[in-house]
C-alpha cells in the first residue's frame, strides 16, 4: 500500500468514526426515538444537521454532543501535536458518553501511536452541586439533570463498540477536585475541558495546566457558558497567561501554550498519592 493510499484509508476511517460518534449518518431518524427516552425536561433536543454541526443539541442517541466543528478541530489539534512532536497524552475532563475520547483513541490507533494515552476524567454521576467556595456557580441546578449522568460502565461499553477499549485508555472516576490532583498523568499534549461550571473548570486548569507541554492545546468546550468563561479569565489573569484565546465554533475556544508558567496549587494536596484513586468514591480504571 502506497503512502498516499494508506493516508487516504486512515482519513476515511477517521471521517467515518466522526460520523458514527455524532450519529450523522442516521440523523434524520434520531427524532423518532426522543419520545421513547427519559430526557430531562427542557433539554435542548433538536437533532438537525445545523445543530449537530455546531454541537447545539443534546443528542438522544449520539455518543457525543461535541458537534462536527469541534470534533474537526480536535482532529486538527491531534495532527498538529503529532507532526510537531509535542509530548504528552490526551485528556478530557467531562466526557458524557465518551465520544471525543473515543475519537482520540481512534486517532492514535489509526496512526499506530502507542506512546500516548487517553485519560477519561468524569464523575460518571453527572455534574457536582454548587460549591459555596465558587459563588459563580450559585443557583445552578445542573447536578439535578439526569440526562448528563452517564455511568462509567456505559462509557466503557461505548469504547468497546468501536473496538477501542485497551491499555492506552485510563478512566479517572470521581469529582475533579479529588481525582485530578493525584492523577498519575506526566505530560499533556491536549487538554480538553468540558466541565460547564466555574468549579469544574477551575479544578481542571489548576491541576492540569502545569502538565501541558509547550506547544500543547487547551480546549474549553463550554467557553460561552458565563461561569465557565469567568473561570477561564480568572485563571489566565491570575497566572498572567497571555496566549491568544481563539474561538472555534461560536461556543468553544482554545489557546496554544507557548511558555511554561508556575501554577500555585493548594498546598494541602500531596500530589503523589495515586493509590487514593482506588479508595471510596474515586476509582482509576486501566485495561
Amino acid at each position: 500500500m502506497s503512502v498516499s493510499t494508506e493516508q487516504a484509508s486512515r482519513e476515511l476511517y477517521l471521517e467515518l468514526l466522526k460520523k458514527a460518534i455524532l450519529f450523522e449518518i442516521y440523523l434524520e431518524h434520531e427524532h423518532r426515538y426522543v419520545q421513547f427516552l427519559d430526557i430531562a425536561k427542557n433539554a435542548p433536543i433538536s437533532p438537525t444537521k445545523e445543530n449537530r454541526q455546531r454541537g447545539l443539541d443534546w443528542p438522544p442517541i449520539a455518543h457525543s454532543m461535541t458537534g462536527r466543528e469541534r470534533m474537526n478541530f480536535l482532529h486538527q489539534c491531534m495532527n498538529a501535536v503529532m507532526n510537531e512532536n509535542i509530548e504528552g497524552d490526551f485528556v478530557e475532563t467531562g466526557v458524557w458518553r465518551g465520544g471525543s475520547c473515543i475519537f482520540m483513541r481512534g486517532f492514535l490507533k489509526s496512526h499506530g501511536i502507542t506512546d500516548r494515552k487517553i485519560w477519561v476524567a468524569d464523575s460518571f454521576e453527572g455534574l457536582p452541586a454548587p460549591d459555596p467556595q465558587y459563588p459563580g456557580d450559585a443557583g445552578l441546578t445542573l447536578h439535578e439533570v439526569d440526562f448528563l449522568r452517564v455511568s462509567v460502565e456505559e462509557v466503557m461499553e461505548n469504547f468497546k463498540k468501536y473496538d477501542l477499549l485497551d491499555s492506552q485508555v485510563t478512566f479517572l472516576k470521581g469529582w475533579f477536585k479529588d481525582t485530578l490532583p493525584v492523577a498519575p498523568i506526566e505530560k499533556i499534549a491536549i487538554a480538553r475541558l468540558d466541565g460547564d461550571m466555574y468549579s469544574s473548570t477551575t479544578d481542571a486548569l489548576v491541576n492540569l495546566y502545569h502538565k501541558v507541554s509547550v506547544g500543547g492545546y487547551v480546549i474549553i468546550d463550554d467557553y460561552t457558558v458565563p461561569m465557565c468563561q469567568q473561570a477561564v479569565h480568572d485563571f489566565r489573569n491570575k497566572f498572567n497567561i497571555t496566549e491568544s484565546l481563539i474561538g472555534i465554533d461560536g461556543c468553544s475556544a482554545f489557546w496554544k501554550k507557548t511558555k511554561e508558567i508556575e501554577v500555585a496549587r493548594p498546598t494541602e494536596i500531596e500530589v503523589n498519592r495515586p493509590t487514593e484513586l482506588a479508595q471510596g468514591h474515586n476509582r482509576i480504571y486501566r485495561f
